[in-house]
């Protein structure tokens, strides 16, 4: 007898919660991801590259575990207490009809443990299936073949899982237990209201209003205009600000909300408007902590979500190449690499082989450093496209050094990179750059015995396009058709070939230069500082092969024999894979949280709505002794459940916007272009008003419910 009451009270409290029920199966889904994430195929993958990155970003995740599992342990309490207020009524009967209190505890506890195995098999259940969907996903994206794909269902992620949410669970039921245990019977059956409603005075609701709405314009400019100030200390200070801003604004406004009665006064009588605005009023002024701190985690939510989903959205950076033309670079001694590379076991994997040679030009001085390089006339016409305030910071030398930059004009980048570089230039002979040009289906460059072309490292140095420098090409164009020369290197006049394609001299990082003169062959030797010269063997993975299995597959076996060659190389699977780790590091985890954040705000909304409209259900029957019908309360209750909603979310998005404004203005949300910006914002908004929104429907059929509970008044329908 008493296992089928267990049964049946905790079947029951899943119909009538179910919200919280879902929300339990989502939160549990989403630890078995965040676990799981070491066994998915895109992490196994970036083991092999980035294996002590991904090391230090799974010992990151049991934190992020951790600090869910706390946010979810305070929902579980607060709805546990909702659960006490709704049936407390039902216990007042359990105890005066004789059962003990600690049977009473343990049938809770029974009734508990049953909800939170079916949330568990559940949630690992959608967890697990979701794990899979983006681990085929993601695999996908990166390249068909990359690794065979495994199942990546997680026997340990299953048990951190179960055990964290059965020991939270356990501890909020014990707490609801005690409080049970320490409450008479009388207040349990006539279910005893909260605290009387405390409106304070007007003029300390207006102040609570000016200072919170002080304590958040301060915190805006803050993170606006000085958000990366003192290392970016001052970000924590905002947001001090913000959450005591929105708290003290909640606070006021809640108690001031009375004032809206009186601009209605001739729809007063009509609709139950006085009775929706009082009662909106009191869920409010009762709780404006609470709603305040759902407030700040929508908040989070949509700067989360928007910097998670930035960066999923910038991930075509990582599948395309851009700058990048070679596969593999390798290092070491010239013939015994070339010989190795040409060997029965490379060949299938080599394509457009070559020698890239370079080194720094020597000094015509070497005690004083004097150059062999005068560029007098190419400054003098770079400097004449200087914005006019940027030339006199330059000439006065109030301008002490230079930042690359794409915010800066191309002239003060090419400017800033000359005045460091072109003193000891770094020296690459033609036919080393042919041979790049070649790989990339271009025309060589057949330079002119007194020709030279400047080469800018397209990583560094930032370009409308490849290659595309409109002010150095219309300098250089112009130059070219008056027949002037704007260099001297060793007092020979020498011209410059414009417009030349650039891109990447080797496959990943061991050449980080930002410029280098690109000469004839007969040059390089006389001029290179011998101290200097280094080589390289850069390669690609022949066509036909990619077109038979695909790109990552035969970059791998390469990789393989390279690492038994004992010669040392780079190749493009650790740029792409250090480019994966970061879109996989930041749009897993912030996503993760954003949406944790948004869908425990949610539920505590909900939460707090239903346990206002239990507390205050002898209103509704006062209600229909006057006359309500009960279309008239349920319209009523629902303009309720979609102001308590908005408020909080309103105030979240004014925030949200000015946080995702800072991080977009200083680079931490990289979006490629400005034109997506709006979209992008929409599809953020939309996001959150359809999760309120199902929340709100869900809210709003469960309060139905209650109300229709009360059909045995005759003046109801």
């Amino acid at each position: 007898m008493f296992s089928k009451l267990i049964y049946r009270n905790a079947r029951r409290s899943r119909k009538e919660n179910v919200i919280y029920f879902a929300t339990l199966v989502t939160a549990i889904a989403s630890f078995y991801i965040i676990l799981s994430l070491g066994r998915q195929d895109v992490i196994i993958f970036l083991k092999e590259f980035e294996s002590d990155a991904i090391d230090s970003l799974l010992a990151q995740m049991p934190i992020v575990y951790g600090f869910a599992l706390l946010l979810l342990f305070f929902l579980i309490l607060f709805a546990n207490r909702y659960q006490l207020t709704r049936r407390s009524k039902e216990f007042g009967l359990y105890l005066l009809l004789g059962m003990r209190k600690e049977r009473l505890i343990l049938q809770l506890l029974a009734e508990g443990l049953i909800s939170s195995v079916l949330a568990l098999i559940g949630g690992i259940l959608i967890g697990a299936f979701l794990a899979e969907i983006i681990s085929l996903t993601v695999s996908r994206l990166v390249g068909q073949g990359i690794i065979g794909h495994q199942m990546s269902f997680s026997i340990g992620a299953v048990i951190f899982t179960t055990i964290g949410f059965l020991c939270i669970q356990f501890i909020a039921l014990a707490i609801l237990g005690r409080t049970l245990f320490n409450q008479e019977v009388h207040p349990l059956l006539y279910e005893q209201m909260d605290k009387k409603l405390d409106m304070g005075d007007f003029k300390g609701n207006i102040f609570h209003i000016l200072i919170g709405s002080l304590l958040l314009a301060v915190a805006y400019w803050i993170v606006l205009y000085r958000f990366m100030d003192f290392a970016g200390m001052l970000l924590f200070v905002a947001l001090a600000l913000g959450c005591l801003g929105t708290i003290l604004f909640m606070r006021g406004f809640g108690k001031l909300l009375g004032l809206l009665v009186s601009l209605f006064k001739d729809r007063s009588t009509k609709g139950l408007h006085t009775f929706t605005l009082r009662q909106f009023q009191e869920n409010i002024a009762n709780r404006s902590t609470s709603v305040a701190v759902t407030s700040i985690l929508m908040t989070l939510a949509i700067i989360l979500i928007a910097s998670g989903a930035s960066t999923f959205l910038s991930s075509d950076r990582v599948f395309h190449r851009s700058s990048s033309v070679y596969d593999f670079t390798v290092v070491g001694d010239r013939q015994k690499i070339e010989q190795f590379l040409s060997s029965e076991k490379m060949t299938p994997y080599v394509s457009d082989l070559n020698l890239l040679e370079m080194g720094k030009m020597q000094y015509q001085d070497v005690s004083q450093f004097l150059s062999l390089v005068e560029w007098s006339e190419l400054r003098e016409q770079i400097m004449m496209a200087l914005p006019d305030q940027v030339k006199e910071q330059i000439l006065s030398g109030e301008m002490q050094g230079y930042n690359i930059s794409a915010e800066n004009p191309e002239a003060l980048n090419l400017f800033g990179v000359l005045e460091i570089d072109a003193t000891s230039p770094y020296l690459i002979p033609e036919s080393s750059y042919n041979g790049l040009l070649e790989a990339i289906g271009e025309k060589p460059l057949n330079l002119q015995s007194n020709e030279i072309a400047l080469y800018f490292n397209p990583d560094f140095v930032p370009m409308t396009d490849l290659g595309s420098l409109p002010v150095l090409d219309h300098i250089l164009n112009k130059a070219a058709k008056e027949g002037k020369s704007l260099m001297s290197i060793n007092d020979q006049a020498v011209f410059i070939r414009p417009s030349i394609p650039m891109r990447g001299l080797v496959a990943d990082r061991s050449i980080r230069i930002h410029s280098a003169f690109i000469v004839p062959d007969h040059m390089f030797k006389p001029l290179i500082n011998t101290e200097t010269y280094m080589s390289y063997w850069n390669f690609r993975i022949p066509q036909k092969l990619q077109e038979q299995q695909g790109l990552m597959k035969p970059m791998m076996k390469a990789r393989e024999i390279l690492k038994s060659s004992g010669f040392g190389f780079e190749s493009y699977l650790e740029n792409f894979g250090r480019k994966l780790f970061y879109l996989v590091a930041g749009s897993y985890t912030e996503l993760y949280m954003g949406f944790l954040f948004l869908i425990l705000a949610c539920t505590v909304l909900a939460l707090q709505f239903l346990t206002q409209m239990k507390q205050t259900g002898a209103r509704y029957l006062t209600l229909s002794k006057l006359g309500a019908k009960r279309d008239q309360m349920k319209k009523s209750m629902q303009r309720q459940v979609w102001l308590t909603f908005l408020l909080p979310m309103s105030l979240a998005c004014v925030s949200g916007a000015v946080g995702i404004m800072a991080m977009i203005s200083f680079q931490i949300i990289y979006i490629d272009s400005t034109a997506l910006l709006s979209p992008i914002a929409v599809a953020f908004a939309f996001l959150v008003i359809v999760t309120v929104l199902i929340y709100g429907i869900a809210v709003a059929r469960s309060a139905d419910q209650e109300i229709d509970k009360l059909r045995w008044k005759p003046n109801i329908d």
